[in-house]
């Protein structure tokens, strides 16, 4: 006797498969990044590289210009940063500022047309601090960005705010149901998952540890390891960092143990000291700025916009896919002087 398939249970069956179907990528590539068999590898998808090229294309170049001879403290009034640059070498940085940051505003985001040396609009009190932040950056964190450097459209990509800025979070109220404490409410920079969705003021504002396990099976004496709810944090903050970077944790930890140092992959290094550098500059030189900033501009507990990991790279391993700006803008890479 042949058995008769209804369509109904045949489309019944193939529904999940269709559904399933719909939620992966057509297409993955994998990349081998470590030792065969280990799962040390990086996946991505035409259509995601695609987009990424779209999103780091860099700026229009400006022009060298030839030295005029005078530096622009001499030339023009209230230059408390870069004042010892060349006055042609001085407005080709300008021009080129405007372009990173406020390309539709012009230079006035940041000058009164009437009176340039004013310090009169926030933006440019604001802009002061960040080019000596750069030249910070570039000057005191080789061990992070080497010699290939930040400019401010890094971060702006032609946009006054950067686009990946943060702010602590406000508490939240102790309910009949009880205290969410920052978690299990599927937040987006921590990859729609139940960790907590400010790992950021502990860890990247605070110098707390980054632990997930103690280093010993067994508790120690007198030692208190990790807890979950630090292991919790960690991993928010390591989600955070995966999507900003745009790659797979094995980027930067070895599948076969993601705790041991001697083998982790040479990122982990580099990003060890990304995360020093994020907490230097949050702290000593964003959050110095909380009196010039209008209170519109702050946060909901009335901090600063603050930094991350992706507020430089923008879903990129590297930020601009590795461009090298600083070489055209030698000046972003000196300490600042008067």
């Amino acid at each position: 006797m042949k058995r008769i398939i209804r369509p109904s249970l045949l489309a019944l069956a193939l529904c999940p498969s269709l559904l399933l179907a719909g939620c992966y990528e057509s297409q993955t590539q994998t990349k081998q990044i470590g030792y065969r068999g280990l799962g040390m590898e990086q996946v991505d998808s035409p259509k995601t590289l695609a987009a990424l090229a779209e999103a780091n294309k860099p700026p229009d170049e400006v022009d060298p210009v030839a030295p005029s001879g005078q530096p622009a403290s001499q030339v023009y009034q209230n230059v408390q940063v870069l004042g010892n640059l060349d006055e042609n070498e001085f407005i080709r940085l300008m021009t080129a500022i405007t372009q990173w940051v406020s390309p539709e505003q012009g230079c006035a985001y940041c000058h009164n047309p009437e009176n340039l040396a004013s310090d009169a609009l926030y933006p440019k009190v604001i802009a002061r601090t960040m080019i000596q932040m750069t030249q910070h950056i570039n000057a005191d964190w080789k061990t992070h960005v080497t010699t290939t450097g930040v400019t401010c459209y890094t971060c702006h990509r032609g946009q006054p705010v950067p686009a990946n800025i943060w702010f602590t979070s406000p508490e939240t109220a102790q309910g009949s149901l009880g205290n969410r404490a920052g978690q299990n409410a599927p937040a987006a920079n921590v990859g729609l998952t139940s960790l907590p969705n400010d790992p950021y003021t502990p860890l990247l504002s605070y110098a707390n540890e980054i632990r997930v396990v103690s280093k010993t099976a067994l508790p120690e004496e007198d030692k208190q390891g990790a807890s979950v709810k630090q292991a919790e944090l960690t991993y928010g903050l390591m989600m955070s960092m995966s999507q900003g970077l745009g790659v797979n944790c094995t980027h930067c930890h070895n599948s076969r143990s993601f705790t041991a140092w001697d083998q982790s992959t040479p990122q982990r290094a580099t990003a060890w000291y990304g995360i020093r550098m994020v907490r230097d500059l949050n702290n000593h030189y964003l959050e110095k700025l909380k009196a010039s900033f209008p209170e519109n501009r702050l946060g909901p507990n009335g901090d600063v916009p603050k930094i991350n990991c992706a507020t430089c790279h923008q879903g990129a391993p590297k930020p601009l896919l590795g461009l090298n700006m600083i070489k055209d803008y030698p000046e972003l890479a000196q300490t600042a002087r008067k």
